[in-house]
């Protein structure tokens, strides 16, 4: 005898139904009324963002110092003159003379394009030239759209070489006030918050602080050895712009999986274009063993899996972070995911039932007694 459909439990379904698509259309609502108060506010969020990533790199000096008897202040302003030495040094050193050679690695790359494409038209794939130009053509327009909607980006909040400086400037000076003043933020934020939200605020802006710390710091590592050891390879070749190679991969390393794809490709074509097939496949074969050390050593022994992402969410992230904002949604959509899933997992276990025994009065679970 087939069951008959239930008239009350069908309605209690469908009432549920309407209740959580509510529900889910007033978060949505809110998340797209922040991020839309957010593309207004750009001007501060953008130095806002690069000092977290600033301070996050130099937390650990700063940190070091005052362990060593150092006051907050003078701490924070070695530690800012350093990093304004150091990105001196890096603009004279390696910066000016990557601009030098950035035609040539743009008219490498179309070169290398334009061979890959002579050698599809011709056997054995024999791809036809108008494919060829179609697929080509979309892939170039992607490029440009990327481009264009990073350089929109920044000509938002920077619409004048004066307005950069003040970007720069504000950036730096809220990279010190964090240097100095971050160890109170969180007892002053807990005295701010009513409630719940004084124990679960600060619990979540530490654990936040950790991932993107943890994020930027192991991405600037691993990039930097995926520079040095990719680098070596392309000078042992004998390939040529190894230092504006080798400064993109490490550029490209805080953009995960996307960036490597997008670094090693360049590289290859270089190489191709320079050296010919051969070196190429040995290029091709240097980065790809480079980024299986990276995968299966670097970032495991040196991340140890704090970001709790699937190598899938990351991906996912990066393509719609790239779609939504560019180069600029590219970079942060890693960050911005971690920090997501940081809260995420705070709610989840907030609103899990306990695993045994009962609950208290104040809805946490029982601590059983000493036996």
């Amino acid at each position: 005898m087939s069951a008959i459909l239930s008239s009350t439990r069908a309605a209690a379904a469908l009432r549920t139904s309407a209740r959580v698509s509510a529900e889910l259309l007033v978060v949505a609502v809110m998340a797209a009324a922040t991020l839309w108060v957010l593309s207004r506010m750009w001007s501060v969020v953008w130095p806002l963002i690069i000092a977290l990533f600033l301070t996050t790199l130099t937390w650990p000096l700063a940190a070091f110092l005052r362990r060593h008897g150092w006051r907050p202040a003078p701490a924070a302003s070695a530690v800012t003159v350093l990093s304004l030495l150091a990105a001196a040094g890096i603009v004279a050193l390696i910066a000016v003379p990557v601009a030098s050679q950035s035609g040539e690695l743009a008219d490498g790359v179309t070169e290398g394009i334009q061979r890959l494409r002579e050698w599809a038209a011709g056997p054995p794939l024999n791809i036809g030239d108008d494919q060829i130009t179609g697929a080509t053509d979309a892939a170039m327009d992607r490029l440009q759209n990327s481009v264009g909607s990073a350089v929109s980006t920044v000509a938002t909040g920077v619409s004048t070489i004066f307005n950069g400086l003040i970007t720069a400037v504000l950036a730096l000076f809220l990279m010190f006030f964090f240097l100095k003043d971050g160890s109170r933020f969180l007892p002053w934020l807990t005295r701010q918050l009513p409630g719940r939200l004084a124990t679960d605020v600060p619990v979540v802006a530490a654990r936040s602080w950790e991932t993107l710390g943890s994020f930027v710091r192991s991405q600037a590592f691993v990039g930097l050895l995926d520079a040095l050891f990719i680098g070596l390879g392309l000078w042992i070749v004998g390939v040529p712009l190894v230092l504006p190679l080798a400064v993109l991969t490490f550029v490209s390393a805080f953009v995960p999986i996307v960036g490597a794809l997008f670094a090693g490709l360049v590289a290859v074509l270089i190489a191709l274009v320079s050296n010919g097939p051969t070196d190429a496949l040995i290029v091709l074969a240097i980065i790809v063993a480079v980024q299986q050390l990276e995968g299966n050593v670097f970032q495991p022994m040196i991340q140890s899996r704090s970001l709790g992402l699937h190598a899938s969410v990351v991906l996912l992230a990066v393509t719609l972070g790239g779609s939504l904002a560019g180069v600029v949604g590219s970079l942060l959509a890693v960050p911005v995911a971690a920090l997501v899933a940081v809260v995420w997992n705070h709610l989840r276990d907030q609103l899990s039932e306990p695993a045994h025994g009962g609950e208290t009065g104040e809805g946490l679970p029982a601590v059983p007694g000493p036996s």
